[in-house]
């Protein structure tokens, strides 16, 4: 089973146990969130289309994380005109964990799991960080075969997606 959600004007297509980085929400980290904007919701057959939201339908999450993503380096540049400006951005995020696509409070959730995805979100964090080469050293001990000419965002992609 799958939703379509909306949240910071982006959709996102989630189920159960997925983790999402959306736009900043004002809510404290370990918090559980309800996003009621679902635009789809099934799987197969029975699928629900909303016009543009389905009535009653809720999704529960439960906050992970809140932080900045990584510095975007904005540079204007004219040339021969002597001017240069230079600007960075770290644009605020949120990490949700999706807990339940029906509305209803999830049952007692197991510590281990969680733990799993603070661990995960650690491990990608760290692993950002890195240089290529060990990035490809970290792929190569796992057993991931990765090309070496790959770029660095997809071999964190492919560590994280193996590491799933």
């Amino acid at each position: 089973m799958y939703a379509v959600i909306e949240t910071g004007g982006k959709q996102y297509r989630v189920s159960e146990g997925d983790v999402i980085t959306v736009e900043k929400l004002n809510v404290e980290d370990g918090a559980n969130v309800e996003l009621d904007k679902v635009l789809i919701l099934g799987e197969g057959s029975d699928i629900k289309v909303g016009t543009p939201y389905i009535d009653g339908a809720k999704i529960m999450g439960r906050v992970v994380e809140s932080g900045k993503a990584k510095k975007v380096v904005i540079f204007k540049y004219k040339s021969k005109k002597d001017y240069r400006k230079k600007q960075g951005h770290r644009q605020p995020y949120t990490m949700i964990e999706i807990l339940s696509l029906d509305g209803k409070a999830p049952a007692k959730k197991s510590a281990p799991k969680a733990e799993k995805v603070e661990e995960q979100a650690e491990e990608v964090k760290a692993n950002a960080s890195m240089k290529k080469d060990e990035l490809l050293a970290i792929a190569e001990a796992k057993g991931i075969e990765i090309d070496s000419k790959a770029t660095k965002a997809e071999i964190l992609e492919a560590i994280e997606s193996a590491s799933k």
